[in-house]
């Protein structure tokens, strides 16, 4: 068995001296002593503020506190209005958005239609459920300053999950001039509607992230529930502290220099829980699903043989062990759908479920015409979620008679690199390993990773599959509950066949904050900082 624990224990080692000394300045260069202020580590630095430039998590996380959306997910899975309300056509042909009143950009401009329509043809581009959505779209425009009139080709059961959906690419509402940033470029300016404002000022990428509540935000008056609701902020700022020593981090929470750690390492969980000042809890209960993805542009996972032979050398228990190592933590599942949902199937997954595939996997590799290129493996050690799997992995394909270079980073690091297309000896790379969170993979439409747009428009990996794609049209057209679980499953025995990525199991991942917070809500895509208040 595997086993990692996210750093080392010895609070005198050097880098944890380095880390307290570190997050000691931050806290020195903090808020005023007046101000209600929540402390947070979260999982990773923040580097990448776009949130429609990257999937990552963090950026996501970014979002919601400055941005704002048009409509958004409860927790019954139903789409509730939150900028917008909405009216749909007898024909289901034209989708009318109607913005509520109140609504203000951080710069005191009024919020128009015309921005929004710029803002979701962004999302549309980027995003694998907007380029799906666009595609069944013929027109999106502004009829007046508050209406937003979309209509479709044809009609499309998935217009109201797309613009509301929790998770990456999240369509998030921003200024005309941000969202028509040329595709490939970052938005310069930070200027979004919603809860929170960025302190542009005192970001410092690797140090600390600061918002502060937007007064002229005009909250829903429905409970919060997941992402939507009225977003009440009961503090005057957040700020996020990064701390790249685990210990560090618990020693923080656990002293109460800080308020909320977004993910402990798993061997803490029991220590954390038994302390009467802390709360531990999942806040996402749906998990999420850990995977590996390669690049279809690059040798030598251009050739399907040698993918095929990578994924039969994958193990998803070797993984999870390392990963979580507390099985009441993680699932083994061959679902590239989640298990649990309605599209879970076990089709094509035996060796990834049953960890029987490495004979199978060397003479797949000796059969491909494998060379021994060296398989360049982007490994990141400052993420507990993120740093066991390319070690694991890399065992496995040497196992099997891989070469592999595995090139220790930084998960921002990685967030950038890969987005690069060129050669390995320029900056490229074969794989690379994330995470989704169940919201973001329970169907066809919304798993990016599945896609078949390769290298324009696909996601990172750039996997170009004609047939896939087809396939998730039908997925989109049918109404019928029984037609999308079969294609659903058709889907993933493609996936598999052509290894388009290689899900490695589930995993919950609890969190750890000081009970002087309250109002901690839950949802597919936490944590988020509305809602919550702090005592003295």
């Amino acid at each position: 068995m595997f086993h990692f624990s996210r750093g080392k224990r010895s609070t005198i080692a050097s880098n944890v001296t380095l880390s307290a000394l570190a997050f000691a300045a931050a806290l020195a260069a903090s808020s005023p002593v007046d101000a209600k202020t929540i402390t947070a580590v979260m999982h990773s630095d923040l580097r990448i503020i776009d949130p429609g430039f990257t999937t990552a998590y963090i950026t996501r996380d970014h979002g919601y506190m400055v941005y704002d959306t048009l409509l958004a997910t409860d927790a019954n899975f139903k789409i509730q209005p939150q900028m917008a309300d909405w009216k749909i056509s007898d024909d289901k042909l034209t989708y009318t958005f109607t913005l509520r009143d109140g609504l203000k950009w951080h710069d005191g401009a009024p919020v128009t239609a015309e921005d929004c329509v710029a803002s979701l043809k962004r999302w549309g581009k980027n995003d694998g459920m907007g380029q799906k959505l666009m595609d069944f779209t013929a027109s999106i425009e502004a009829t007046d300053p508050k209406t937003i009139t979309l209509k479709l080709k044809e009609p499309y059961g998935l217009v109201l999950e797309s613009i509301g959906k929790p998770s990456s690419m999240v369509p998030f509402m921003m200024p005309k001039r941000m969202a028509e940033t040329p595709a490939g470029q970052q938005i310069k300016e930070q200027i979004g509607s919603g809860p929170f404002k960025f302190v542009q000022a005192e970001f410092q990428p690797g140090v600390k992230a600061v918002y502060e509540k937007n007064t002229d935000y005009v909250p829903r008056k429905e409970a919060p529930s997941w992402t939507s609701g009225g977003k009440v902020v009961k503090v005057d700022r957040v700020e996020w502290i990064t701390m790249a020593d685990a210990q560090t981090a618990v020693n923080a929470l656990q002293s109460g220099d800080i308020d909320f750690m977004e993910n402990p390492s798993f061997d803490i969980l029991p220590m954390l829980a038994a302390n009467k000042d802390l709360k531990v809890e999942t806040l996402n209960t749906l998990g999420f699903q850990t995977l590996g993805r390669m690049n279809f542009l690059l040798p030598p996972f251009d050739n399907v043989k040698v993918r095929r032979a990578a994924f039969m050398a994958m193990n998803q228990k070797d993984v999870l062990d390392a990963l979580v190592g507390n099985p009441e933590y993680y699932k083994i599942c061959g679902a590239v759908f989640v298990c649990g949902t309605p599209l879970a199937t076990d089709v094509g997954s035996e060796s990834l479920v049953k960890g029987n595939g490495m004979a199978e996997a060397k003479t797949l590799l000796a059969e491909s015409g494998y060379d021994g290129t060296p398989i360049v493996v982007m490994a990141p050690g400052d993420v507990v979620t993120l740093k066991a799997q390319p070690i694991v992995a890399a065992q496995l394909l040497r196992a099997a008679g891989f070469k592999v270079d595995v090139q220790a980073t930084d998960w921002q690091t990685v967030v950038a690199r890969r987005t690069s297309q060129k050669p390995t000896k320029e900056g490229g790379w074969n794989m690379f390993f994330t995470n989704w969170a169940g919201a973001d993979v329970v169907n066809p439409v919304a798993n990016v990773s599945i896609g078949g747009r390769g290298a324009k428009g696909g996601w990172f990996g750039w996997s170009e599959n004609a047939k896939i794609e087809a396939m998730r049209d039908a997925f989109s057209r049918s109404s019928s509950p029984e037609e999308q679980k079969k294609i659903a499953a058709d889907i993933q025995k493609e996936v598999y066949d052509q290894v388009i990525y290689i899900p490695l199991g589930q995993y919950l991942a609890p969190s750890a904050w000081r009970k002087s917070l309250s109002g901690v809500l839950d949802g597919p895509a936490t944590p988020i900082f509305w809602n919550i208040d702090k005592s003295e």
